[in-house]
């Protein structure tokens, strides 16, 4: 069986370093981060996902720390 290649001058087949800005020389990580991660407009759904979890876990744990001794039968 022949093996496959990939055609020429089509380049590395793997992913290179992205050319760094001017504007992005003097940015933080922190702010790369942000701008990378959380305010992405395609990851906005994945973390509302989370955001909602976390704020269900923490509204139940203020709950039962409230309300609590209402929740246990006398």
């Amino acid at each position: 069986m022949a093996r496959r290649s990939a055609p020429p001058n089509s380049g590395p087949a793997y992913i290179g370093r992205i050319p760094v800005t001017a504007a992005d020389a003097d940015e933080s990580a922190l702010s790369r981060f942000v701008r990378e991660e959380i305010t992405a407009p395609e990851k906005i759904a994945g973390n509302l996902s989370i955001l909602t979890g976390v704020t269900v876990f923490l509204a139940g744990i203020f709950a039962v720390r409230r309300w609590g001794d209402l929740m246990v039968p006398v």
